[in-house]
């Protein structure tokens, strides 16, 4: 899970990016460093801007970690692991903590360490802790998260994970300052807009991953990154830092669900509406076919070359031309499924939220944003305003909440003082994005990585009814990197699904084998 469902979410990004300015990265320093006199970043007493004493600082602090050895039993194999639930602190250059990092390690027990494959995991947001790619994908025990089934009031009980990846690679789960347990240490602003940014967060998150190696005495491990959704933006950086800052080499980076380039995305670009029709032509289909989960992306062979071809020439050719106009209305207004008057209306340029509203209005229903495949009722269908919420995604928050503060606090046998926190609206409403005329994209990473290392693999997931992150989106910018990215490096796979596709079973299988065949 990642990038928030709030309707105003990509006005934020597109329209305001808080004007904070980036900041480096805190610094590690040594964990049995003296204590001195409080400062802040600028080296002014603690006061002046209200950062925190050492005493104060110490009343934030997480407490020691937790170890515990579990067996899990699975089909055809049994897994003993050790579990780690703690915390990394992080310094600013003078040594005063600024942060406390969260993060929860499964590793196999009796493995050999040099040889034995390390996968560091994040969601995104920014604001969302790491909990979905935990139990809904990747660790040893899974909740029953299916979008379509899934209600807040579910009873959040853990089942052994028949697809996680703990038999081929150990496992470390992130939470970025602000999210789960992870919380700041040091008081006042400063500390705040830097790590509340792009720069400020990978720079944070590629140090927990140095300082878990380091401590966990991993450094000759093969390591791999994993990030879903803001994570798409988080992942290549984080791999960059890691390789040129970091002095960490990556062996693999796997997207999930990602949001690759904000630039294309919302606002006047025509873009978002090439990226967005696969998608949308997809629910119709699901929608109409008599077996769930039947449409696959090659249905959409031809959905793809016309959003690619006549329908992006006749956006180009704009409102002017009335023809060109009436034709794509006409022909999305086929693909989508919904009413020609309203396509004509909307001149074929639906936006996600009006589809969301549109596709089944004369029910009274809405879809989703995360898996449009889901529909869930419009509490104001009379109301001339978006004003509904996500029916694929946020039955999931009180479950997935509990099942995490229950592993973790009970099986886990760790328990921070303060409140988990899977969503954290202030995180994205303080985030600093960068200045509007270069708003955050990580393209440009990905062709320094894979540039720098020519052994690095990249996998890239998507659900084909995800309309946080269309996978069409992905699939165009994945096709203007170099030679050198060729398909032996660069592979993108589509499931049934949605943004958490991993949800269903048949997904949550392949892309397990997906990413095993990765790591060989």
């Amino acid at each position: 899970m990642a990038i928030r469902p709030a309707a105003q979410r990509y006005a934020l990004v597109v329209l305001v990016f808080l004007a904070f300015a980036a900041t480096t990265g805190a610094r590690a320093e040594d964990a049995h460093h003296q204590p001195q006199p409080a400062t802040t970043p600028s080296g002014q007493k603690a006061g002046a801007t209200g950062a925190s004493t050492p005493a104060a600082a110490e009343q934030h602090r997480l407490p020691q970690d937790s170890t515990t050895k579990h067996t899990l039993a699975l089909p055809g194999r049994t897994l003993d692991f050790t579990a780690t639930a703690g915390s990394i602190p992080l310094f600013d250059d003078k040594g005063e903590p600024q942060a406390d990092i969260a993060y929860t390690a499964y590793q196999l027990n009796g493995a050999d360490a040099r040889s034995r494959p390390v996968t560091f995991l994040f969601n995104g947001g920014p604001g969302a802790a790491s909990a979905w790619l935990q139990l809904g994908a990747a660790g040893p025990w899974r909740l029953a998260i299916n979008a379509d089934a899934m209600t807040s009031s579910a009873s959040p009980d853990l089942l052994p994970n028949a697809e996680t990846w703990l038999d081929f690679t150990d496992l470390v789960f992130i939470d970025p300052v602000g999210t789960g347990y992870s919380r700041f240490v040091a008081s006042g602003e400063e500390v705040r807009k830097r790590f509340y940014s792009v720069d400020g967060d990978v720079n944070s998150i590629a140090l927990v991953i140095r300082r878990w190696l380091e401590k966990s005495d991993r450094l000759l491990s093969p390591k791999f990154v994993a990030g879903e959704s803001y994570g798409g933006i988080r992942g290549p950086k984080i791999v960059r830092n890691l390789q040129v800052d970091q002095g960490i080499g990556v062996r693999g980076l796997i997207l999930v669900s990602p949001l690759l380039d904000f630039r294309e995305f919302t606002g006047s670009s025509l873009l978002q509406y090439v990226w967005s029709l696969p998608s949308m032509a997809a629910v119709a289909r699901e929608a109409k076919g008599a077996v769930k989960g039947a449409v696959t992306r090659a249905d959409l062979a031809d959905v793809e070359r016309y959003a690619q071809g006549e329908f992006l020439s006749d956006l180009i050719r704009g409102l002017a031309d009335t023809e060109a106009t009436m034709r794509l209305a006409d022909r999305v207004a086929t693909l989508t499924g919904i009413d020609a008057s309203v396509s004509r209306r909307l001149a074929g340029r639906f936006a996600v939220a009006e589809f969301r509203r549109e596709f089944d209005r004369r029910n009274g229903r809405v879809t989703g944003r995360y898996d449009a495949s889901v529909t869930g009722f419009d509490p104001y269908p009379d109301s001339s305003s978006y004003r509904f919420g996500d029916p694929s995604g946020e039955p999931l928050v009180a479950p997935l909440t509990s099942a995490v503060v229950d592993l973790t606090t009970r099986k886990l046998n760790w328990r921070p003082v303060g409140s988990y926190r899977l969503l954290n609206g202030a995180v994205e409403g303080a985030w600093d994005f960068g200045r509007s005329i270069n708003p955050p994209e990580s393209i440009s990473q990905l062709r320094q990585i894979l540039a720098l290392d020519p052994k690095l693999r990249l996998l890239v997931a998507h659900g084909l009814f995800d309309l946080a992150t269309p996978y069409f989106g992905s699939k165009i910018l994945l096709d203007q990197l170099p030679a050198y990215a060729s398909p032996e490096r660069v592979k993108l796979v589509v499931y049934s699904g949605g943004h958490m596709f991993y949800s269903r079973d048949g997904a949550r299988q392949a892309f397990r084998s997906e990413v095993e065949a990765l790591m060989k």
